[in-house]
């Protein structure tokens, strides 16, 4: 018979074993090794069975062998050992409390639509969120208290197959959320806490709230497959159905993915209020918005101080005070919640950020969602060059007074992308910075590696070159047992029967060249490009004295047939008899698969079309293992290559043909397998490539240092979160006068700025023969058209001039008031050849981060 629904239930544990529960379902263990070894003896079978979930694992230990495993004095003392660690772990001191750590935030909420924790949890996709996966396992390494919001998605993103002529086939698994790591938020009476959300037609859309522990960072969930969501689809006479909102990661059309993103913004914001308010967390001073999916957030946040008051859950009432009795007004809250809020952005071209119709938007943004808010000005913070479109990520950077690209070249490439909301400044002036992402170590890290070298920024050299390349062969001989596995699932998956598989037993050998490439397949990313020209990847793969073999996994995107026609590609030429034991494709890519991939692969594969690589993660990791990247310089790449650490592979920047510089690009790519990374990997002295081993030694001690999460949060604490912090206390101090007075301040400037005017400028004090460091005097006169010359900054600007007169190089110097309207300073001539000069204002307040903030500027002539 089969069953109608199925749902978890959790095991009984002895009570010298209950400490289990609290060890399994806290998701440190997914970067713990000791609790992960725990769990492993308790039954090794049963462990692997479950795909190594210790939820799962203790649903599935017969009731017999936990009893034995009670009575072992020795388990019961591990169990005790390993349950007092965690609770050592979640309340000792840690960096972020340390004395230097003044003006820190006392909480900070962390906004994505995915999060790669652990495969255990299946609520990601790709890069995005195993870097907020890491992201919040790093502040709970150093103790920074974030709370982490996002959606529970019942069907996850998709599990991966493929058909026997290669295709790409989705499967969405029913996911029970009993039988994850999670446990329900609920309210004093033991019910389940409810967020609402306000749908049109007057229905109203109710979430309830998942929890995850991630070491000492809670990650909220929420999920709309409830009962509630039924019956008001049902008492409103239809529509669409409420409870599937939360039902795949990335999926259904444009009014699913809005419904999706008002939920995680604006539920999710009421969610962090109902969650402190009856846990007593600390409530959340800074909110970083990780990507512009959650930009509602700022929405919601201004309707609670324009209304004094946040929405309560279950209906009962305000939940909690969020401003002042009387409330702010709309530009005052807008001013109190800037300041508060950093937006990173992970995308370096426009066609990867969430644009909906504005009729589409408005039908959303009602009264009832976010009531007293005026739509029109809701509407304006997400306005593009197109009239009729609401851009996200603009919203999202015109609701944070702090925005960052995830790599250096990425915040050079968003301040391009997105110069257009600072017209008139130059592109190096544009208030975007970078934080360039990191990886966390210890659960990236094979335990090998660890056990060899220490922490990072350990030295290796007392390391021999024997035992770092004994290593490396440890790794990748892992690695292959991994593939034949995977490859033979995967062929008996498209159908083949056993009889015809015996090939794999042979696929790959654990002596050669591993090559991997493992990533999202959007085109941009160039899946194909290895295959430019198949002859000559072939007599790579096939060398007779220094051969090739690579792995290639990844997803493309559903709906994506493009991306599936690369993926089958790259099927069908590994499915060729010929090659097929040294090249593979393996379908289902997850984190449990990256590891092996991480681990062992020698070189690291990475060929975007330059500059559309936001960060790229994965070669990190394969560095904090010691394997060697080849990559385009995109991304991290391109600020971490030093020549000694792995290769870069040439550009044909300026070569417009796409065509042309796809071929000009792989022949690149096949000339360094061939004349430099093979050699490198081949030429042994007593079976040892030395200087192979020196490069992955260099990686180890240079690399993996800088590479790790645990950088990454610090610099957004140090540089991001404590300014944001310190800016949103000033502006809630004394009654919000700081966001009234910036209010004011904008207020005045609208009215008046259209008419601020340069009238004059002039220069003196140049020699005959000036020289660099001659003293010039530059004089301007400047209409405020009312406004206070403290209200402005008016600089000089010289710099370097070309043949159209633009400047180059300029260095801008603060002038001084001398009143009646002039201004006047003496400027070092700062460089030698043809220099030019200009005048221009610009705002000026004392609680704005830069003068570039605000996007005014008014430029003589």
């Amino acid at each position: 018979m089969r069953a109608l629904r199925r749902f978890t239930v959790r095991a009984q544990l002895p009570a010298p074993l209950a400490p289990l529960q609290t060890l399994a379902t806290n998701l440190r263990w997914t970067w713990h090794a000791p609790t992960r070894d725990l769990f492993a003896s308790l039954d090794p079978d049963a462990w692997d069975a479950s795909g190594q979930d210790p939820v799962r694992l203790l649903g599935e230990i017969p009731t017999g062998r936990l009893a034995e495993l009670a009575a072992d004095d020795a388990v019961a003392a591990e169990v005790a050992e390993r349950a007092a660690e965690l609770e050592t772990y979640l309340s000792e001191p840690r960096w972020y409390d340390e004395a230097d750590g003044a003006g820190r935030p006392s909480a900070v909420a962390y906004f994505s639509m995915e999060f790669g924790v652990s495969e255990v949890l299946p609520n990601y996709s790709g890069g995005l969120g195993v870097l907020a996966g890491d992201h919040l396992k790093a502040a709970s390494d150093l103790g920074v208290p974030l709370v982490a919001v996002g959606l529970l998605y019942r069907s996850g993103y998709f599990r991966q197959s493929l058909s026997l002529d290669g295709w790409q086939l989705e499967h969405y698994p029913a996911i029970d959320p009993q039988g994850l790591p999670l446990q329900l938020l609920t309210d004093a009476s033991g019910a389940p806490e409810l967020v609402e959300v306000a749908m049109p037609g007057d229905r109203t859309l109710h979430a309830r709230i998942w929890q995850a522990a991630v070491g000492r960072v809670p990650l909220l969930l929420l999920d709309t497959d409830i009962a509630e969501n039924a019956a008001e689809n049902s008492e409103s006479g239809g529509g669409a159905d409420l409870r599937g909102v939360t039902d795949r990661l990335y999926g259904g059309d444009q009014n699913h993915r809005i419904q999706q993103e008002i939920l995680i913004g604006v539920g999710g914001v009421r969610a962090v209020r109902a969650f402190c308010q009856l846990t007593g967390h600390p409530t959340p001073e800074v909110f970083h918005t990780n990507e512009g999916h959650a930009g509602f957030l700022g929405c919601e946040r201004i309707r609670e101080l324009c209304t004094g008051s946040a929405v309560s859950s279950n209906g009962a009432g305000p939940a909690t005070a969020s401003a002042s009795s009387g409330g702010l007004d709309f530009d005052e809250a807008l001013a109190a919640v800037r300041a508060g809020t950093v937006f990173t952005t992970h995308t370096p071209v426009p066609a990867g950020i969430d644009r909906f119709g504005l009729d589409l938007v408005r039908h959303y943004l009602t009264d009832r969602l976010l009531p007293g808010l005026p739509t029109d000005r809701l509407l304006a913070l997400g306005a593009e060059e197109d009239p009729e479109t609401f851009n996200m990520a603009h919203m999202g950077l015109r609701l944070a007074q702090r925005a960052n690209g995830v790599s250096r070249l990425h915040g050079t490439v968003s301040r391009e992308m997105f110069g257009g909301l600072w017209a008139g400044f130059d592109r190096e002036e544009v208030p975007i910075g970078s934080v360039t992402n990191g990886v966390h170590g210890p659960t990236w890290e094979a335990h090998q590696v660890t056990e060899l070298f220490g922490e990072p920024g350990s030295s290796t050299a007392e390391v021999s070159d024997a035992d770092v390349w004994g290593l490396r062969n440890t790794l990748r001989s892992r690695l292959v047992d991994e593939v034949r596995r995977r490859v033979r699932a995967a062929w008996l998956e498209r159908g083949a029967s056993e009889p015809e598989l015996g090939w794999t037993d042979h696929v790959f050998d654990r002596d050669v060249l591993t090559v991997g490439f493992a990533r999202r397949v959007p085109t941009y990313k160039r899946l194909t490009l290895m295959l430019r020209d198949a002859d000559r990847l072939r007599s790579l793969l096939l060398d007779p004295h220094r051969p090739v073999q690579l792995v290639v996994a990844g997803k493309s995107h559903p709906a994506d047939d493009g991306g599936k026609a690369l993926i089958q590609q790259i099927v069908r030429f590994a499915d060729d008899a010929g090659v097929r034991h040294r090249i593979v494709f393996l379908p289902d890519y997850d984190m449990s698969m990256a590891r092996y991939l991480y681990w062992g692969c020698d070189v690291w594969l990475n060929n975007p079309l330059r500059p559309l690589e936001a960060c790229g993660t994965s070669g990190m990791k394969s560095a904090l293992n010691g394997g060697l990247n080849l990559s385009i310089r995109d991304g991290w790449w391109d600020e971490f290559y030093d020549g000694a650490n792995g290769w870069a592979i040439p550009t044909a920047d300026g070569v417009e043909d796409p065509t042309r510089r796809d071929d000009l690009e792989a022949n690149a790519l096949y000339e360094l397998i061939a004349t430099q990374v093979g050699p490198a990997f081949y030429d042994r002295v007593d079976g040892v490539p030395h200087r192979w081993v020196e490069m992955v030694r260099h990686t180890l001690t240079t690399l993996r240092p800088k590479v790790q999460a645990t950088r990454m949060v610090r610099e957004y604490v140090q540089d991001w979160y404590t300014p944001a912090a310190r800016a949103a206390a000033d502006a809630a101090a004394s009654d919000y006068a700081v966001a009234r007075d910036i209010a004011q301040f904008r207020a005045r400037l609208n009215k008046a700025w259209n008419h601020v005017r340069i009238t004059g400028v002039d220069a003196s004090g140049l020699p005959d023969t000036p020289v660099v460091g001659s003293p010039i005097t530059v004089r301007a006169g400047v209409d405020l058209a009312g406004l206070d010359p403290s209200d402005v900054t008016v600089e000089a600007v010289v710099g370097r001039v070309d043949s159209s007169d633009e400047l180059a190089d300029p260095v801008t110097v603060a002038m001084e008031h001398r009143g009646d309207g002039s201004w006047e300073v003496a400027v070092p001539l700062p460089h030698a050849g043809l220099t030019g000069y200009t005048v221009r204002v610009l705002p000026h307040h004392p609680h704005l981060a830069s003068s570039v903030e605000l996007g005014r500027i008014v430029l003589a002539g």
